[in-house]
This record gives C-alpha cells, sequence and structure tokens, in this order.
C-alpha cells in the first residue's frame, strides 16, 4: 500500500494536536482520500488548511472539499463536505445503516468504528467528482 506524506507542515500540525485515537482514525480516513483520488481520472488532490483543519479538494473544482476533524460530539470524528451538497442525503437515503451521518454534512465514526472501505471509496469518489457529475447531469 503506498503511503502518501504530509508535505504541508501546517496539515501535519494540525494531525498532531489531536488525541491519539482521533488523530489515528483520521490519518485512516485520509489514506483512504488519497488511495480513492489515486483511482479518479483527471483529478489531481490538494492538502490544505482550512478552518485550521485538514482539506481535500480535487483539482479543476471538480469536487467539493472533504474536510477532516474531530466533531464536536466527544470522541467523534468526521469527515466533512459542503453543507449545500446532497451527498450525505444521497448516502443516508443509499446506505442508512453504514455511518453515523450528521445533518447535511458529514459522517461520524468513533475511534474503534470499522472503516466500512467500500462505501467509504463510493462517497470520497462522489465528493472529489461532485461538481463534474452534476455538470455532466444537467447537459443530459
Amino acid at each position: 500500500m503506498k503511503q502518501f506524506d504530509i508535505e504541508d507542515l501546517s496539515v501535519a500540525a494540525a494531525y498532531k494536536s489531536y488525541p491519539e485515537k482521533q488523530r489515528n482514525k483520521l490519518l485512516a480516513l485520509r489514506q483512504l482520500i488519497f488511495e480513492t483520488a489515486d483511482t479518479i481520472g483527471n483529478v489531481t488532490l490538494t492538502e490544505t488548511l482550512k478552518w485550521g483543519e485538514p482539506s481535500y479538494n480535487a483539482s479543476s473544482k471538480a469536487g467539493t472539499p472533504i474536510r477532516l476533524a474531530p466533531s464536536k460530539e466527544k470522541g467523534v470524528c468526521g469527515l466533512f463536505v459542503h453543507c449545500q451538497t446532497s451527498l450525505v442525503d444521497e448516502f443516508r437515503d443509499k446506505y442508512p445503516q453504514a455511518f453515523q451521518y450528521s445533518g447535511t454534512r458529514a459522517l461520524l465514526f468513533a475511534p474503534d468504528d470499522k472503516l466500512i472501505k467500500p462505501e467509504l471509496r463510493e462517497f470520497i469518489t462522489a465528493a472529489l467528482t461532485y461538481h463534474r457529475r452534476k455538470s455532466s447531469a444537467t447537459k443530459s
């Protein structure tokens, strides 16, 4: 499995500031985001901080940014997308039991939760290609 190093020192510092169990879960989610992005054609992933949290965005505005951070719920962390996308609602309808959902904004994970990789990869792909897919759908 290819490891994706954190090149931005401010992103590395953000991860380092999180409690160990949350950090480990968030780093596993980060790895999955990079692995998934590698399988999508014409997408380059950028890693930055947004609101002090690691954020992942596809090149050419193909998708909506994904942020990784501890949730306000104690001990839980989340994979966050823009609240005005339909992503969380779509996946809640399609996979009602696969994730713990938070409004229209996040998938939440307890430190001991097993990551359901096929569904999670599908969600990450949908986020990283959100605008590309929406624009293709309106042209059809």
